[in-house]
């Protein structure tokens, strides 16, 4: 499996390469697997891929902040990304993992090899409804999924020193909630994972090795997801 270290400079470039990376790995079989981890430099609101933008995103804090809401290629709710916000995204072929064909069987695989790497940072670690990680009651990770014929993007997010109250302040209640989640406002709910990004980024590494780095990265595939989608508003927030 490669190792892709690389933030791009906008919001939806980056949005766009967990994209590209699946396509390439749907295109090019096995050998494209790839662990990307990157971190935003700015705040933006990222709707998953069938969210109704009015009803997850609080549209006027959003537009009074000049915050860009966007959209990404997988499914499950809104989330907030940026500094302090650690993100990850796992392409995974199924000729090596056929059973991941399997939804409950992708979350369960994933979440667990993240939780086991992360849980000597802080004991009390665990997954917790169908695609979160948390601490206690309190959750500092989410995560979707995008399928394809032949390969599968896994990513989601670690908050390690995400400001919750921005969290509240841009995101409305989900839609769909975590019977765990007990109707709970966002600033009861969510927390900050207790390490440093150093350790977090060391740990998410050790659940996919062996790893080779890599700095080549599908550009072309971006353009032309930027130019067909990425870069386009009405894509965003259509619905």
């Amino acid at each position: 499996m490669h190792l892709l270290e690389r933030t791009l400079p906008k919001p939806e470039e980056n949005l766009a390469l967990d994209e590209a990376l699946l396509d390439e790995a749907e295109a090019s079989g096995p050998q494209a697997e790839v662990l990307r981890i990157w971190e935003p430099v700015d705040h933006f609101v990222v709707l998953g891929r069938t969210s109704r933008w009015r009803d997850e995103a609080r549209a006027d804090a959003c537009r009074q902040d000049n915050l860009p809401v966007l959209r990404r290629t997988s499914g499950g709710a809104a989330v907030l990304a940026g500094p302090g916000c650690l993100m990850y995204a796992v392409v995974l072929h199924y000729a090596h993992f056929p059973e991941l064909r399997m939804l409950d069987r992708a979350h369960r695989f994933v979440l667990s090899r993240l939780a086991d790497a992360l849980r000597p940072l802080a004991t009390e670690l665990r997954l917790a409804g169908t695609s979160d990680l948390a601490i206690g009651d309190l959750k500092f990770s989410g995560n979707s999924l995008r399928c394809k014929r032949e390969a599968m993007l896994y990513h989601g997010t670690v908050m390690y020193s995400m400001p919750i109250e921005l969290v509240a302040k841009y995101l409305g209640e989900p839609p769909r909630q975590p019977a765990y989640r007990e109707g709970r406002p966002h600033e009861a709910f969510i927390g900050n994972f207790p390490a440093d990004r150093e350790a977090i980024v060391a740990a998410i590494r050790r659940a996919w090795e062996p790893l080779v780095e890599i700095d080549t990265w599908p550009q072309r595939r971006v353009k032309q997801l930027i130019e067909s989608r990425y870069g386009d508003t009405s894509w965003h927030c259509e619905r």
